[in-house]
């Protein structure tokens, strides 16, 4: 192929070598880009080497094209091993060839299944490794390099971040996601350039979202109404669940920035622990949005969450304006997330003035390790025995999963129903315990609003973008560009206004298919 490519003078070479073994047979591509001053022309050599019967076969490809007055090689050589595609692609974007010479490269490359092994099915990392290649080369919006209008429902993830794409294929199963979980749907001809979430080569951006957990359900909507918003945009998502587990969290992300990923989402299990997750990600020049929990003592480009300050303080209106004087009982979160803190501090807020007159007493605070409900059962249950049964008046817990253990341990005593509690999230367990009378309150936080905000941002942040903020939240060493979302108190009296209304739970889950 002669293609004459020339820039500011600037020469350069670009050779890839692709070694893979199958049934004996071996395969060598070599790629040489040469160009002359004037009139300068590129030559592609592609050689392919296969042994079979004693057979060589060379392919010879010649193309050309002339701009400007300079010429320029690039070199570049890459082992077919897990995530090679993916670093390719992000070169081939970083070095801004020309869509001609990435298209020759993917019709290069196409012959060397075919020589690999006599004609023989190639090995499925290479084969995976060519179809991401082809995808970055000809900016098709597919998953995995699916051809640009076909359809195909297949794994977000995979093949786009290099390698056979297998273990990322099955993320959403290995982590919770239903197995039929639909990928995002190619855009028609033509409309590519209408989607934000398409890079300047028309490449979809790969957005790594690595969580605390899976195990609450409210974090699997939250997985799931992301997923669905950046793939409205035209990106694609990769999702891993730590399942509480700081040095698990840490090394999926680690891996998420090796294989390429364009931007990180993460919802921090340990808000000091993942701060090296930022700094591993900086140092690859991917940037780092803090979903919902805040990292601290990190350079974080962007924390998008609701205004969980204000969270607290919604609860504790709800119950002083029951009980406006008496014993109170806090049982908080985890003492490693941010936001289980600024939950408590909007609490006390509201609180503190009361404490001051001595109308409210705090008889029990006390956090519950990692949100586990089995350690907030467990402090309910102390803070019952400190105080009795008449003791207690009135109890905020810090969500509804340790406000249902909240509810379990006063239901052992009796005293479910008779005792005011506030949770927060609007869990659909939480929602039917206000109905039933044995919760009083909670906060539901719309986090469809809040998928579709991050989606948008990450997308920008991707691409380089500043967005414009508007508030900052200090995290122990900065002061980080916030976007915080305004939370609503929900009880008995307006729960089909609010979490029923935006389709968050529907009717019949909440009341039952007799109402």
């Amino acid at each position: 192929m002669n293609a004459g490519v020339k820039r500011d003078g600037v020469a350069g070479q670009m050779q890839m070598a692709a070694l893979g073994e199958e049934s004996g047979a071996a395969g060598q591509v070599t790629v040489a880009a040469l160009g002359e001053k004037s009139g300068a022309a590129e030559q592609v050599t592609v050689a392919a080497l296969g042994e079979e019967s004693g057979a060589a076969r060379q392919v010879t490809v010649t193309a050309q094209a002339e701009e400007s007055e300079a010429a320029w090689q690039i070199s570049v050589s890459a082992w077919w091993n897990r995530g090679s595609a993916a670093l390719l692609r992000r070169a081939l974007r970083a070095l801004g060839l020309r869509l001609l010479a990435a298209a020759a490269l993917l019709a290069l490359l196409l012959p060397l299944a075919a020589c690999s092994g006599g004609g023989a099915a190639p090995k499925a990392e290479t084969g995976a490794a060519v179809e991401a290649l082809g995808s970055a080369a000809e900016g098709e919006a597919g998953a995995g390099g699916t051809p640009a209008g076909s359809g195909n429902p297949g794994s977000t993830s995979g093949a786009a971040l290099g390698g056979s794409g297998q273990a990322e294929t099955s993320v959403g199963e290995a982590e919770g996601a239903e197995a039929g979980t639909p990928a995002a749907q190619n855009p028609p001809p033509g409309d590519e350039a209408a989607l934000p979430g398409l890079d300047a080569s028309g490449q979809p951006l790969v957005i790594g979202f690595t969580m605390d957990t899976l195990l609450e359900e409210r974090w699997k909507k939250d997985r799931d109404l992301f997923r669905a918003a950046a793939e409205k945009l035209g990106a694609q998502v990769v999702v891993k669940s730590a399942d509480g587990d700081d040095a698990r969290q840490v090394a999926q992300a680690e891996a998420m920035i090796s294989q390429g990923v364009d931007v990180l989402v993460v919802v921090p299990h340990n808000a000091e622990a993942t701060a090296a997750i930022v700094s591993k990600a900086h140092k690859e020049g991917i940037k780092v949005l803090s979903y919902d929990r805040l990292i601290t003592n990190a350079d974080v480009d962007l924390y998008v969450s609701f205004d969980n300050v204000e969270v607290g303080r919604l609860q504790a209106q709800a119950m002083i304006s029951q009980i406006p004087k008496g014993s109170y009982a806090y049982i908080g979160g985890a003492a490693t997330d941010n936001n289980a803190h600024q939950f408590k501090e909007g609490v006390f807020d509201i609180l503190q003035p009361m404490i001051d007159r001595g109308d409210i007493r705090i008889v029990y605070d006390q956090w519950s390790k990692d949100w586990k409900p089995i350690y907030a059962l467990d402090n309910m249950r102390e803070a019952l025995a400190a105080n009795g049964r008449t003791g207690i008046d009135a109890v905020i817990a810090a969500n509804d999963a340790t406000g249902g253990s909240v509810v379990q341990a006063l239901g052992e005593q009796g005293l479910a129903g008779k005792i005011p509690v506030a949770g927060q999230d609007a869990d659909l367990a939480a929602i039917r315990r206000i109905v039933s009378g044995t919760q009083t309150m909670t906060v539901y936080k719309p986090i469809g609003q809040l998928a579709e905000e991050t989606a948008k941002l990450a997308v920008a942040l991707a691409k380089g973008e500043k967005p414009k903020t508007s508030r900052w939240v200090n995290n122990g060493k900065i002061e980080v560009p916030s976007v915080l979302l305004p939370p609503i108190a929900v009880d008995a009296r307006n729960i089909d206004e609010t979490v029923i209304a935006d389709g968050f739970h529907t009717r019949e889950e909440v009341y039952g298919s007799g109402r």
